[in-house]
This record gives structure tokens, sequence and C-alpha cells, in this order.
């Protein structure tokens, strides 16, 4: 008999704004694979020359300052989103080259793929890629869509503190302890509160920046830097000077460049305002995750810029602990995805990982109102749907708007894709449409609608379709979720109180025509006077909803006897087409 041929290697990918990574289970132990010079790091940069050649990594890296408008750098930071929409503006211009973010993602891939496959002495076809806890659906898809380019069979997306957490607690599956993984990268943050218990990791909470890392210190010492030296700010040798200063300044007091004393406190200056924005983000996911920074067993480092001092020093006094720095921060991400990829591979102790959903997933409902079916922080793989009916009659189709965000209204969340279910014409609430939402284990949302009335199914995946807002909108959408908490609530009430109102009006004025002699005068002007305070109130630009309700109310009490007596003739009506009267 001959002897099964063992399943190829599944890889472990950390793919950095800064640097990527790659490992494999051997034996039974995660390791990270080195390239050909001995480097475990690849820096995330591609260069594509003017005669089609294509380079990433360190070689890339030094062409940056030769060819700037041909090397990219921080690529993570443009995918899953349109061009056009950051904040964040980069020293290239990918349509230039006639490039995408996913195809950058996808030369990066190819070679840590390329040096697995050297490391290895084997092909291999599968990996477990990471990306930041909060990043969203197109974003997520985008990452799994340039796995597939570069010839990859992408078994999971993981939540890049997830992995960390992984890595940190592989060897503690017998512990109970609740860890908070403190992010910091090359261009993004994430803070994640997680649960391990009986081999369980489970994320209670996440939040973040999908805009926020060390390439804005970067960006912001190299200005400093400029002013001081007299200089261009968009010099690249500057901005590359900017790198080494932060990493020295790490371990060093003070420095020199070109006759100027660089000191850390200069460093931790600049640094002090951008350290400030996570904080926001670290106490909304204790609060989400209903725990006390006291509470909590460790604060586990994660991310290059986490090896500056002052890091270090204002995570211990937001959480009040020491953080754990067991973890080589560099490096930690890639050992969890790797430590994944083994137990998928059937190579490690079988763990399981419970990921949530960093922000809401609803649909648009009349009124241009945010119906929520999955919520923010809802574990998954996660299922949930709800059934709705036409607004309007003779409406012959459902245009469903899927929404993600957190704000009341529709209009400030970001449509990720739409559906149209036609069913046939008839009055108003005839329709019976089914929609459910379902999250895989990659975070990427597959919607399902259904008109019950035929059973026809109209389906929709989201993979790759940006968000259309801008990304500073992105990273505070939660925040302005808080903020605004008290106005979008009040306009959701107005809202609902306006279709009440909106409803109700045309058909007292109906039941008026046809039943007005058989009521009082004084009834009949009575729920006049009402209808007219109901009419001037949806038009002041007050939005007054509790007034609004409360005058909406009156004129329904109002319309009692108009009711009972629509009622009685209807009644009426159908006993004498059935012949009994």
């Amino acid at each position: 008999m001959k002897p099964e041929t063992p399943p190829s290697p599944i890889l472990g990918i950390d793919l950095g704004t800064t640097n990527s990574l790659v490992g494999v289970v051997d034996s039974g132990f995660p390791i990270l694979l080195a390239d050909e010079n001995g480097s475990r790091s690849t820096p995330s940069a591609i260069c594509y020359g003017k005669d089609g050649q294509i380079t990433v990594g360190d070689i890339a890296l030094r062409q940056r300052a030769l060819h700037p408008r041909r090397t990219i750098t921080s690529v993570k930071r443009l995918i899953g989103r349109r061009g056009g929409e950051s904040g964040w503006q980069p020293h290239y211009d990918l349509k230039e080259l006639g490039v995408t973010p996913v195809d950058v993602s996808a030369e990066i891939l190819k070679r840590l793929k390329s040096i697995a496959e050297r490391a290895l002495g084997q092909p291999v076809s599968r990996a477990v890629i990471t990306v930041p806890a909060f990043f969203n659906d197109a974003q997520r898809a985008a990452t799994k869509k340039a796995g597939e380019l570069a010839g990859l069979t992408v078994e999971r997306i993981l939540s890049e503190p997830t992995a960390a957490a992984l890595a940190y607690g592989l060897d503690k599956l017998d512990e109970h302890q609740k860890v908070a993984v403190y992010d910091l990268g090359g261009g993004t943050f994430d803070i994640s509160v997680l649960e391990m218990r009986d081999g369980v990791f489970q994320v209670l909470a996440t939040a973040g920046d999908t805009q926020l890392g060390g390439d804005d210190l970067d960006r912001s010492l190299a200005h400093f830097l400029a002013e001081k030296l007299s200089r261009s700010p968009d010099d690249l040798h500057l901005l590359e000077a900017a790198e080494t200063i932060k990493k020295r300044l790490s371990v060093e007091d003070a420095i020199e460049l070109e006759g100027i004393t660089i000191r850390r406190g200069d460093l931790e200056k600049l640094a002090r305002p951008w350290l400030d924005r996570t904080r926001q983000h670290c106490l909304r996911a204790l609060s989400d995750a209903g725990i006390k920074p006291g509470t909590l067993d460790e604060v586990i480092l994660v991310g290059g810029s986490t090896r500056m001092p002052l890091v270090r020093q204002f995570v211990a006094e937001l959480f009040g602990k020491e953080p754990n720095t067991s973890q080589n921060p560099d490096e930690a991400i890639a050992l969890g995805a790797t430590i994944q990829a083994g137990i998928l591979a059937g190579s490690l102790r079988q763990v399981l990982l419970l990921d949530v959903t960093p922000l809401s997933l609803g649909i648009e409902t009349f009124g241009g109102l945010m119906n929520i079916i999955i919520p923010r922080n809802t574990t998954i793989p996660a299922k949930a749907g709800e059934m709705f009916t036409n607004a309007v009659a003779n409406q012959d189709n459902m245009l469903i708007r899927i929404l993600q965000g957190e704000r009341e209204l529709a209009k400030d969340n970001w449509e990720l894709g739409r559906i149209e279910v036609p069913f046939p014409a008839g009055p108003k609430g005839s329709a019976r449409v089914g929609v459910q939402f379902s999250l895989d284990a990659d975070g990427i949302l597959h919607v399902l609608a259904r008109d019950t009335a035929t059973n026809t199914d109209t389906t929709l995946e989201i993979r790759g379709t940006a968000i259309d807002v801008a990304d500073e909108r992105v990273e505070q959408m939660i925040a302005e979720s808080v903020e605004f908490a008290f106005d979008d609530m009040n306009e959701r009430i107005w809202t609902e109180a306006k279709l009440k109102a909106e409803e109700l009006l045309p058909a007292v004025e109906a039941a008026l025509t046809q039943l007005g002699d058989a009521i009082s005068a004084d009834e009949t002007q009575t729920v006049r006077q009402h209808a007219a305070e109901v009419r001037q109130l949806l038009d002041s630009p007050e939005h007054d909803a509790k007034a609004l309700k409360t005058a909406t109310q009156h004129l329904d009490d109002a319309t009692q006897t108009l009711a009972v007596l629509l009622l009685d003739r209807a009644m009426e009506e159908s006993l004498a087409r059935r012949g009994i009267l």
C-alpha cells in the first residue's frame, strides 16, 4: 500500500504595514522563516521598475529615495479603500503605475511564499493571514483576494490582536485569564480584550484606528527635522532619517544630526497627541467588555512602535499595571498566525478562537433609519435575520441597502452593497421579505434576501466593496456614535414619530371625507384642530419629537368615533357582499 502524502503545510503570515513575516509549524513548534540573508522580517515595500521588473523587500526600500514615485510602502493603509478617500497622502500614485493595493499586497505575499518554499524545500499553497481587528469587511475581503492572487488558498483571516494573544497564551491553555492586547504597528492601532479559559480564546471587545501608527510619528518627526534644518518636509531622506532617529531614541537620550541635537523629549512631545488618540479606543474596548482595568491579568504589547519607552509608560498609566513585554513585539502576530495555521493543519493542539465583529451590520428601513441585524462585538461566525415588508401600496420591489456602522440614521453609516428583491405588487404590508446576514470566520459578510411568496432567493457576498466614506470617518465612527448619541436618538425618535403622523393624517382626511356627516360639527372641528397641530409640528424646523408624538396621540384619540364608524361600515359592506344583509 502506498503511504499517504502528508498535506502541505499551512503558512502563518503577518502582512504588516511596515514589515511582513511568514512562519510554519515544524515538528510541533511554530517557527518564523528567514530569507536568503537570514532576516525573518521583510519590508512591505515594492518597487516597479521602468523595465517592468518588480522588486520586493530591502532591495525595493533602497530604491525609494531614487524612485519615490515607483516605490510603494505602507500600502496596507490603502487596501480595501477607494482612491482619494484617505486623509493620508502617499508619495506615490498607484494609478500612475497601473496597479491596485490588492496587486501590491499580492507581490508582498508572493515574496513571503517564495521565502517559505525556499526554506521548506517544497511548494506551499495555503496560508493564514492576519489583519487589524478593526479592518472592515471590504478590507478583509481585499486582503483575502491579495492572497489568492499570490497563489495562496487563504484558510483563515485572523485578527492581529487575537494572533498575539494566541502567541502569548499557547502555553497557558489551562489557565483562566483576561488580557488586553495593545497593538501599535506601523500604520494601524488595535486594542482587544480577550478571555482565555480551557483552550478557548474569546474576544470580548475590540476597538482601533486603521490610520494610526508609527508612520504618522515618522512624518511628524520629519516635519520637525525639516524646520530645524530648513529642508522640505517632503524630502524622503528626512523621512528615512526620522524612522532611524525614532528607533535610536528608544534606547538613547539624544542624538546628533547635521549639527543639531534631537532629544528623546522632542520625540515624546510629538508622540503624546498621537498616543492620546489611542486612549479613547482603550477605554471604549474595556467598557464594551464590561471590564475594569484593574481586573485584567495582563496587558500585552504588540507592534514595533511599542518599543518606545513613552508608549510603555503610557500603557502602564492607562491600565494601572506594567505591560507584559515577554513577546517580541515585531514577531508576536506572525507567531500567532503560525500557531493558528498549525492548528488548522492538525499539527498543534486544538484551541478555539472566538473573534468579534468590530462594527454593527444592518439595513436601511423606511424613513432612512439604520436597522441593526448583527450588533457590534458579536462573536463570529454569526448568523441573524429579520422579516421586512413593503412600506407603501403597489410596491413591486424592495431595495435593500446593506450598512455598516454605529449611527442611528442610514446616511451616517457606510453602504457595503445593495440587493433588489422583486415581488408581486399589493397593498401596504402584503410582501414578506426575509433578510439573513451570515458572517463567516474571516469576518466576510454573506447576505440572503428571500421573497416568502415565491421562495425566490437573492444573495450577495460582500467581497471587496469599498466603503464610500472618507478614511477619517472610518476611524471616528464609534467615537461619533458616542458623541452624537443624544442627537441621533432624538432624530430617530423624530423620524419614527414623523412616519406615524404622516401615515395617520391622510387616513383621517379620507375618513372625514367618507363619514364626516356621521359625526357632529364639534367633533369634526376637534379632529381638524388636532390635525392642524400635527401638520404645524411636522413643518416646524425644531423637530420636537415629544410634542409631535403627543399631538399625534391627541389626533388618534379624537378619531376614535370615526374609526368605530369605519369598522361598522366595513362590516356591513362585507355582510352585504355575502348576502347576509
